[in-house]
């Protein structure tokens, strides 16, 4: 492994914004669908929970803004169907279809006819609906049960008792328990057949210690580098670089506090790779026994000393 120095070299890598939620992924895959079908009208409770907070709300307020608009334009079609409406008025009818659909009722403005009965209760029905369906939605959007785990920016490959391994960590953002931990790393390569057919292969990369009973600090995962690696060699970054190879890993765990399994992900591509590096030490004992994690170095590498990796 001496020969990967062609590889990126050790640098340190300075933290990002702690601030940004960690369980989201740091890049995208740039991938263009051709023929699908967009109709997010056919599948209407997907589309919506997959929407941000932002858009979920201004969603929902273009929703009732349009229902109100709609009624309101009801109640006109028959001047004199709502008492103390002035004539005409697009916006006493707005209105009173705002107080109808949310159930206020200030008792200002009435129905006073047959027809305006019928659509007052045709409202009524709608706004219960409506509240029932904001409600069950704005449930499910807090009761889904997500991961924050904060993952390190680089992966470095470093020797461990003289032998390479490639190594990343993670760490427990919310700073409860997670037990059952498993993480689960995948590299997928472009790979040609003997027969021409250019196809993307999964190959799963075994971890030292692939699970944890209890997933509370920081978490360091190794991958040992041996002959069966996709990383052994002294051509292998070049040779994973020409087969657009990208490593995708998944952490899977069961929340105590919530009580709910959760998942996390990360996506690393070659240039994510540092050789001949170790992680900065993050966590210190002090003399009364108690531990102290210092999040401001969770991403830095340093250089090793010494001849580095070797195999």
């Amino acid at each position: 492994m001496a020969d990967l120095a062609r590889a990126p070299t050790a640098e340190n890598v300075s933290a990002v914004d702690l601030v940004r939620p960690p369980m989201e992924p740091r890049r995208r895959t740039n991938i263009k669908a051709i023929g699908i079908e967009h109709a997010p009208h056919k599948d209407v409770y997907h589309f919506i929970l997959a929407r941000s907070w932002p858009t979920f709300f201004v969603l929902m307020g273009v929703v009732f803004v349009l229902t109100n608009v709609a009624f309101a334009c009801a109640y006109r079609a028959q001047p004199g169907a709502i008492a103390n409406v002035a004539p005409g008025s697009f916006e006493d009818a707005f209105y009173f279809s705002v107080q109808t659909l949310a159930t206020i009722g200030y008792g200002g403005m009435y129905p006073v006819t047959r027809y305006g009965h019928i659509v007052v209760t045709l409202e009524a029905v709608t706004g219960i609906l409506f509240l029932a369906l904001i409600t069950g939605i704005t449930f499910t959007r807090f009761a889904r049960p997500s991961a924050r785990v904060l993952f390190s920016n680089k992966m470095v490959i470093t020797s461990r008792d003289g032998v390479p391994h490639l190594m990343f960590r993670m760490a427990n953002w919310r700073r409860n328990r997670i037990v059952e931990a498993r993480i689960q790393v995948v590299v997928l390569a472009s790979e040609r057949t003997r027969e021409g057919e250019e196809m993307r292969r999964q190959i799963d990369l075994p971890l030292v210690r692939a699970s944890t009973g209890v997933f509370f600090l920081t978490w360091s995962a190794m991958h040992l580098i041996d002959e069966k690696s996709p990383f052994f060699g002294p051509d292998a970054l070049d040779r994973l670089r020409a087969q657009h190879a990208e490593i995708y890993l998944g952490l899977t765990g069961f929340d105590e506090t919530i009580g709910q399994t959760i998942h996390a992900r990360k996506q690393y591509a070659l240039e994510d790779i540092v050789v001949g590096a170790r992680f900065a030490d993050v966590l210190t004992i002090n003399a009364d026994g108690g531990r102290v994690i210092d999040y401001r170095k969770f991403h830095d590498v340093v250089p090793i000393d010494g001849p580095g990796v070797s195999g």
